[in-house]
């Protein structure tokens, strides 16, 4: 390419590619017009041009090692190129999709017949074909088979034959024009037998051909169109002869009465007549009117209340039986005996003056108190279960729950725990309490009881109650209400102070969440342990621990610990001293139990189940064995470890030994001392002077039977008898069964349970009643069994099983950093693979990562353009509206200038 400027360069360039149009001296010659081929190799030429004139149009990656003869893709690149080519594949890709971004479309089926199921597929085919035929000839001219409708001096020629009135007739007056219709020529010239016809019609139909059925189609189109046409027609004339006759009947409807009815007595008589309407219109006129007003309108019904709007009518359902009870008390007139007489009358519910031999007031009553069932009464609306909630409190926090598990519980109202006691994964509701003040505990039952039975139905229950902030204040509450009211009080509580009433209730509740836990240490604790009282009180503390669990935790916490502490000060009275309190009591026991029904004993670590886990595990652990009760009290324990580790199956070395020393201290063996013993149990406790009155006298317990040990019995009583001990040594053989079961998937089982084996198949079951000899023989093989099975499961001890291991060879070391090419050619073929693999990933990813940042400046660059689209009409606008204004304000003015100017003309005049 020459040298010199661009301008000169690509003059050159032109001239030597030939594109210069060169100058003719001789006569002009009209050249030809360029091909196509030609302009193609033209715009080729300018291209190339193009590209040499622009050096920086092409990018050139120098080789740090140039071979000849090698040829390596990529060391020249055209960004721009690149880069315009990227921007049109987007433009035609990116782009669409951004368009078509919130643009939802269908196909939409408009195929004749298609979508409806009265057409058969041949009447779908026709209508096709018929549209289709229309479709092709609407552009014709001269289509007498279109549907557009030709005349001729106003006449249609659809309704005309082909040869009528044109000119053929013999005489202008024949009617029939001279012709014979078609029917006539074939019966009378041409045939009209009999026997040809019979023929014709016993032979089947033959199929119409194409023409015959758009012919017939046609003609049907042209028939339905003439009728409508006629019908038209008729309803215009029609239409005419009314308003031609309105007149003459609007004379008579607004006629004036005639002064003389008698002179004219046809007028009199024919006047009324016309404008009299019809009897029978009439009737159906009143009737469609009545139905119409005495037509029902739809109800709106009422929507489903939130928490907070049924905890506010609860209360206020609760305030307003209390008002009418204290006026009741009062004796002042309520408000709901006048609304009661002045209502409908109403079924209503039995009383005082229906006393029959079954009846029975309590049943009516719900979950509140008998107020509440009048006032249900009254309204409507009857509770027919005797046990269940009033429908008026089912807002409150686990209203349902609450009464169902009241009624569970109350199955179980004997008093008693020892179903319980013997099996710890059945759940009945026992729960325990702290120890608290013996003596009054005792007064204030008598007291509920003595006024319990002098006013059995006299004493009705309040309906509000304040919320107590410490057990004191709630014994005030509760001191003349019978147990079985106490549930209600509680609820009636919650419901009064519902959090979303106020925002002070939720810390009241939480108050009393450890009123209740005091309360139920108060009423468990011993002479008379009140169980069923505990178990209808457990649902309300269920629910409000699980809506303040971290008070209830702490709470829970706070008991344990002070629990724990009495322990250390027990043990360091002297473990064997009786007077030492080590063992937990009925409260502490039923603390345990609650604990175990209301938190989840399954986690490994929680707030409240590993304290009490760790602190029944020191009760097992640390004291020592001085009587039954503690006896009582131990296997209790076992039993809720039991129900502890139920699901997570954690092993307890504790409550295995304690079993094993209760069945060495209840049952007769033949071991003397605890040398003679199998296994590495602790007996600290074995044939001491205090356990050795606890072995069981063969002669009284023979006579015996197998029963359920009574917790309460066993730990109030001081002085229990033989069967007493039969019952603790039967639930011990249980336990260690049930034990067994639990723990025979460990794999120390061998270990642990071929000890306990030995002990129980040396008990003497000849000095044992029949049913517990019957349980520890029963043991026996169960143990038996499990043991075998485990000992066939284990196997030796071998080596890790692993591939041979190769002869070492020394695979020389390369360099990965001095040469490139060594660098790729690992000798490892799945290693070289796996770096391989990862390399393409990574520039695949950089790659991918490059196309998403050039579509998103891409899609910017778009957006960009169409805001200043925006922008710019809007602008464009706003100054065509703005000359408008100015435009019209300049006229204003100047015809202000003109009135100015004629005012002044006019002054000078």
């Amino acid at each position: 390419m020459a040298k010199g400027s661009q301008l000169k360069q690509l003059k050159t360039a032109l001239s030597q590619a030939g594109l210069t149009p060169q100058p003719q001296a001789g006569k002009k010659r009209k050249r030809a017009a360029p091909t196509e081929r030609d302009k193609e190799k033209k715009a080729a030429k300018l291209k190339e041009i193009q590209q040499k004139l622009n050096p920086f149009d092409v990018k050139v990656t120098k080789l740090k090692h140039d071979v000849g003869g090698r040829k390596i893709v990529g060391t020249t690149g055209r960004p721009a190129a690149s880069k315009q080519a990227g921007i049109e594949q987007r433009k035609k890709t990116l782009l669409k999709e951004y368009e078509e971004k919130d643009r939802s479309g269908g196909i939409v089926d408009r195929r004749f017949g298609e979508n409806d199921p009265t057409m058969t597929p041949e009447e779908r085919m026709l209508e096709r074909f018929t549209r289709e035929r229309q479709r092709a000839s609407k552009g014709v001219s001269f289509n007498l088979e279109d549907e557009d409708e030709l005349t001729h001096y106003g006449q249609s020629l659809s309704k005309l034959d082909d040869f009528d009135n044109v000119g053929l007739g013999l005489d202008d007056d024949d009617e029939d024009g001279g012709q014979m219709d078609r029917r006539t020529v074939e019966k009378s010239h041409f045939g009209g037998f009999d026997d040809e016809d019979e023929e014709d019609e016993d032979e089947p139909a033959r199929k119409k051909s194409k023409a015959e059925v758009m012919a017939e189609v046609i003609a049907k189109s042209k028939e339905h169109k003439f009728l409508r046409q006629t019908q038209q027609e008729e309803d215009e004339n029609l239409r005419h002869e009314l308003d031609q006759e309105l007149d003459s009947i609007r004379s008579l409807l607004f006629a004036p009465p005639p002064a003389e009815p008698a002179a004219d007595p046809s007028a009199s008589t024919s006047a009324p007549i016309p404008a009299a309407p019809a009897p029978d219109d009439d009737k159906e006129y009143d009737q469609y009117v009545r139905e119409l007003a005495l037509d029902r309108r739809a109800k709106p019904k009422d929507r489903t209340k939130t928490e907070e709007e049924l905890a506010r009518e609860e209360k206020e359902a609760l305030e307003k039986a209390e008002r009418k009870r204290l006026k009741r008390m009062r004796g002042e007139d309520t408000d709901s005996e006048d609304e009661i007489k002045g209502k409908r009358k109403q079924a209503r519910q039995r009383g005082g003056d229906d006393l029959e031999d079954d009846f029975h007031e309590e049943g009516a009553w719900g979950g509140l108190g008998a107020g509440l069932g009048d006032d249900a009464a009254a309204s409507g609306t009857k509770d027919e279960g005797s046990g269940e909630e009033d429908e008026d409190e089912e807002g409150s926090t686990a209203g349902s729950e609450e009464s169902g598990d009241e009624d569970d519980d109350d199955e179980d109202e004997d008093g008693s725990v020892a179903h319980e006691f013997e099996s710890a994964e059945e759940d009945s509701g026992e729960e325990d309490g702290e120890e608290g003040d013996s003596e009054a505990l005792v007064q204030s039952s008598r007291k509920r009881r003595t006024k319990s039975k002098s006013k059995p139905a006299t004493k009705e229950l309040p309906y509000t109650f304040p919320c107590p902030d410490t057990h004191d204040e709630f014994l005030e509450i509760i001191e003349d209400i019978d147990d079985e009211d106490i549930p209600t009080v509680v609820k009636r509580i919650r419901a009064l102070h519902h959090p979303s009433l106020a925002e002070e209730n939720k810390f009241k509740l939480q108050r009393l969440n450890t009123v209740l836990i005091e309360h139920i240490l108060y009423i468990t604790a011993p002479p008379t342990p009140r169980f069923t009282l505990l178990s209808s009180l457990l649902p309300h503390l269920g629910a409000l621990t699980k809506t303040y669990p971290i008070q209830s935790a702490e709470a829970f916490v706070e008991k344990l610990n002070l629990m724990h502490k009495n322990l250390k000060r027990g043990l360091s009275k002297g473990a064997t001293d009786p007077e030492a309190k080590t063992w937990p009591g009925l409260p502490e026991l039923s603390l345990l139990r609650v604990i175990g029904q209301l938190w989840p004993t399954s986690d490994m670590n929680h707030a409240v189940i590993s304290p009490a886990r760790v602190l029944m595990g020191s009760y097992l652990g640390l004291c020592r064995v001085r009587s039954l009760q503690d006896i009582a009290s131990g296997l209790f324990l076992c039993s809720l470890f039991m129900h502890y580790e139920k699901l997570s199956k954690r092993f307890v070395p504790e409550a295995i030994n304690f079993l094993v020393n209760s069945v060495l201290h209840l049952a007769p063996h033949p071991y003397q001392d605890a040398s003679s013993l199998p296994g590495n149990f602790p007996l600290q406790d074995f044939r001491t002077p205090l356990t050795l009155p606890l072995a069981l006298d063969a002669k009284k317990a023979k006579k015996l039977s197998l029963g359920k040990p009574d917790l309460g019995h066993c730990l109030s009583e001081s002085v229990l008898g033989e069967q007493a001990k039969v019952d603790l040594l039967g639930l011990s053989l249980e336990l260690l069964g049930k034990f067994a079961d639990m723990y025979k998937g460990l794999d120390g089982f061998v270990e642990l349970y071929n000890p306990v084996e030995v002990i129980v198949g040396s008990v003497k079951v000849d000095s044992l009643p029949a049913d517990l000899a019957t349980r520890a023989q029963s043991l026996h093989d169960t143990l038996s069994r499990l043991l075998k099975f485990a000992l066939q499961a284990r196997r030796p001890l071998r080596l890790q099983a692993h591939k041979p291991i190769p002869i070492p060879t020394y695979v020389p070391k390369f360099e990965h950093t001095t040469s490139n090419y060594l660098r790729n050619r690992d000798p490892d073929h799945e290693r070289n693979e796996a770096a391989k693999l990862r390399a393409q990933y990574k520039q695949e990813r950089k790659g991918a990562i490059r196309e998403l940042r050039k579509d998103a400046r891409f899609l910017a660059a778009e957006q960009q353009k169409k805001q200043k689209e925006k922008d710019r009409e809007y602008n464009e606008r706003m100054k065509r509206v703005f000359g408008s204004l100015e435009s019209e304000r300049a006229e204003e003015k100047a015809m202000e200038r003109e009135k100015m100017k004629e005012k002044r003309r006019a002054g000078r005049k």
